[in-house]
């Protein structure tokens, strides 16, 4: 069995995540800000991380990005149509608010293109491209273990803002609808903010994915 550790990180709290293997193996999604904690997790658990998955290029996801592929010299995935938000704060948000830096990260490693299963050393994961919170939104599915990373796609009683750039609310219901609650009813969902869900809970309670 995989384990799930969540840490809250950057000016708005963004779930960043770190997946483990019995064999001290470990992927870190989207790494918000503070890489110093995220290391100092990795080192308190004896984790040796092999790659950064980044369910969106959002600034709140990817504030430790080069850091931590620096120190510890791992590849950072993408997908394909955010491949110039990294370095460009007018398409990651940060140019938008003016309390923030400017965020400029250097490019992904492997862009991913197309729905397929992954395997990263030991792991094997199902990408699910979930757009409408911003076009290249990912998410990653551990079908054997039961749980998928969303990132800001679906939240618990709620779902992704749609008004950044190349947001579309009807493409976020429709990824929600085609490729999430589609996923067995107990499935744990990781958002990018606040607590877990399942699509069943979803499917019985979100006032947003109400049929009309």
């Amino acid at each position: 069995m995989l384990k799930i550790e969540q840490m809250e990180l950057g000016p708005v709290q963004t779930n960043c995540y770190i997946v483990s293997d019995t064999n001290k193996k470990a992927l870190i999604f989207d790494p918000g800000e503070e890489g110093e904690k995220v290391r100092a997790l990795l080192e308190r658990r004896g984790l040796t991380p092999i790659a950064i998955l980044l369910t969106h290029a959002h600034f709140d996801h990817i504030g430790a990005v080069d850091e931590l592929r620096d120190e510890y010299r791992i590849p950072v995935y993408l997908h394909n149509l955010e491949k110039d938000w990294l370095g460009r704060p007018n398409l990651n948000g940060s140019g938008k608010y003016a309390a923030l830096p400017d965020y400029r990260i250097n490019d992904a490693d492997v862009l991913l293109k197309e729905e397929k299963e992954l395997e990263i050393g030991p792991f094997r994961m199902m990408l699910l491209h979930t757009p409408g919170h911003s076009p290249g939104s990912i998410s990653f599915y551990f079908k054997e273990d039961g749980f998928a990373m969303v990132g800001d796609t679906l939240f618990r009683g709620s779902i992704g803002r749609t008004d950044l750039i190349d947001g579309s609310e009807t493409k976020l219901l429709q990824s929600i609808r085609s490729a999430l609650l589609t996923l067995p009813g107990e499935t744990v969902l990781f958002p990018g903010h606040g607590p877990d869900t399942t699509p069943a809970e979803e499917k019985n309670s979100n006032p947003f994915l109400r049929e009309s």
